[in-house]
């Protein structure tokens, strides 16, 4: 039974939210997106429902924009570690300044239920064998310290009437309509079916949390349903133990998965060497119902049977639509963003439509 029909969902148009959005609608949840939609036409696979959509860059938020809303799930975000190190400040303002302006707009409004995705990564290169939520936070990128910023500032928001949980999930995988081929399963599946091998730029031996794109939405309706005492103000690890996996077993997955390849190992020092093993016992204890439907091995299997079907080529895999750096950088050198990641004014007619009202 669900506790708050009507949803915002930011960032619904990206790799999470593109699974996320459908399946709260599915589950009978009246949703409304929120994104700016710079990976309009990446997609891979056709999207899975037609969510109503506010066309607006988070950072320009209004309490109209969520004016109705009982719940909201904050997805939108700078995405990973290259797009911060080509621009701090790009990272700290959209998912520091912005994550913070959000919820304070719907504090005020009187929204108390406020989810947001955070990530494992926070962790970084931890000395502890396996890190929970008391663990101490060890950012080693912009990406990391922006998701520890936003953390630390929903804490202090948090009272009887706002209600913040902090999502920690896993390296996030699995099939999306607007992929995503630069995170760690998704990156091995698509070198090995492309190209006949699974390469390995570190030792191997990093560990990495591993969870699927449709179980982290599963998880997420699980915490908004769960009675507010159990989830506020609080910090969830958001996978389970035996999803953890080092890069090395990983590839050893994608290689039984994909006939006829081999693993390369191809370390050089900028190789990415975090390391994090997270323990997800309080998810489990606090939701001991739930079950993760997904492990590493069925992924890569729906990821081959996807790719089988679409006759995915080496060139598909390497385009710059389904790695979010080298996107970005097209929508910059072809002028349709600026240097603020803002639509330019040429390219906001069709990149940045009115915002589309939820009915």
């Amino acid at each position: 039974m669900t506790t708050s029909k009507k949803i915002l969902i930011t960032g619904n148009k990206g790799y999470i939210g593109s699974v996320m959005a459908p399946w709260f609608q599915a589950q009978g949840y009246d949703v409304v997106g929120l994104d700016t939609d710079y990976y309009e036409g990446c997609t891979l696979v056709p999207e899975l429902a037609d969510i109503p959509t506010i066309r607006k860059d988070i950072r320009d938020v209004t309490p109209d924009d969520i004016q109705g809303v009982d719940a909201i799930i904050h997805l939108a975000a700078l995405s990973n570690d290259p797009i911060g190190n080509l621009n701090e400040e790009w990272t700290s303002d959209i998912n520091g300044k912005a994550t913070i302006r959000l919820a304070e707009i719907a504090k005020d409004a009187g929204i108390r239920r406020f989810i947001f995705s955070s990530s494992c990564i926070m962790y970084g290169m931890s000395e502890a064998s396996v890190v929970d939520e008391t663990s101490p936070l060890a950012p080693q990128t912009v990406y990391a310290r922006s998701k520890v910023e936003a953390e630390e500032s929903l804490t202090q928001l948090a009272d009887d009437n706002f209600s913040p949980t902090l999502c920690r999930n896993g390296t996030i995988y699995g099939l999306s309509p607007r992929m995503r081929f630069d995170t760690v399963l998704n990156n091995l599946m698509g070198i090995a079916f492309t190209k006949g091998r699974v390469t390995i730029h570190s030792d191997g031996t990093p560990w990495r949390p591993v969870v699927h794109v449709q179980d982290v939405s599963r998880a997420f309706q699980a915490i908004l349903e769960a009675p507010l005492e159990d989830v506020h103000n609080q910090a969830f690890n958001v996978g389970a133990n035996e999803l953890n996996h080092q890069v090395r077993d990983l590839a050893e997955i994608v290689l039984r998965t994909v006939p006829n390849c081999e693993i390369v190992m191809d370390p050089h020092p900028g190789a990415d060497q975090r390391t994090y093993k997270a323990d997800f016992s309080k998810f489990a204890r606090t939701f001991p119902e739930f079950r993760f439907l997904w492990n590493a091995e069925k992924g890569a299997q729906e990821l081959y049977e996807t790719f089988r079907k679409a006759g995915l080529t080496y060139e598909d895999y390497v385009d710059k639509r389904f790695t979010r750096l080298k996107w970005l950088q097209h929508l910059m050198d072809d002028g349709l963003i600026n240097d603020e990641l803002r639509w330019t004014q040429s390219a906001a007619p069709e990149g940045m439509k009115p915002a589309v009202a939820a009915e």
